[in-house]
């Protein structure tokens, strides 16, 4: 099965690599396309997407095959700015946005992840101990929740996939990848999904929702 990464870091925020250097590690672990999405906020999210823009585009004409789409993830913010930041980061070249749910691994701000619902984003991020509620207003809104490969992140992977499936809220799978190592590569996505209680039909499923966000953010091939 091809995979999609949509939430990547890079040395604009804590990653370890240059977003081409992550393209390239990505590629070779057998993705077949990543999203580059920096952590953001109200401080660097314009320049972000101003260095992201170049960058994208000489990557993307000089690549055959492998693509990048590039984003922000919203961190730490304030649940009464994910609206704001995310139509600004829209309206300034944001092929996707990622916002930083309720982790039980850090300290996020109760109400996140009902602003990421409410706002419509594409991707709420390791939403943690997520209510039913929640869940179901991402379901409606079109907000794929994010199955993640990363530690602490993923202590609730089960509870996360439990909840898309009672509300029919879209599930998607991601490294969070932030060095080398964490690009596990689709095999071993499959085995964490498996893992989270997926059966085989419930992964093709994520898998083709990860390809269908990416081209979607592409604009098509």
């Amino acid at each position: 099965m091809i995979l999609y990464d949509l939430h990547t870091h890079s040395t604009h925020s804590d990653g370890a690599l240059i977003p081409s250097e992550s393209a390239r590690r990505a590629y070779v672990a057998g993705y077949a396309g990543i999203a580059v999405t920096d952590h953001a906020d109200s401080s660097n999210i314009l320049s972000l997407l101003e260095a992201y823009a170049g960058f994208k585009e000489t990557f993307n004409a000089s690549s055959s095959g492998f693509k990048v789409i590039t984003g922000v993830e919203l961190t730490h913010v304030s649940p009464a700015d994910i609206g704001r930041l995310t139509e600004l980061a829209r309206n300034n070249g944001a092929d996707i946005v990622v916002v930083h749910g309720e982790t039980i691994a850090e300290p996020v701000e109760e109400g996140t992840n009902r602003a990421a619902a409410e706002a419509g984003v594409d991707i709420l991020a390791h939403p943690g101990l997520i209510s039913f509620k929640d869940a179901e207003l991402a379901a409606k809104n079109g907000v794929a929740l994010e199955i993640t490969t990363r530690k602490g992140h993923a202590y609730t992977n089960a509870h996360v996939a439990n909840m898309a499936r009672l509300t029919g809220a879209l599930m998607v799978v991601d490294n969070d990848a932030h060095a080398p190592s964490d690009y596990v590569g689709p095999e071993t996505a499959v085995k964490i999904l498996r893992g989270s209680g997926l059966d085989g039909a419930e992964i093709e499923k994520i898998f083709m929702n990860n390809k269908n966000i990416f081209e979607k953010a592409f604009g098509g091939f």
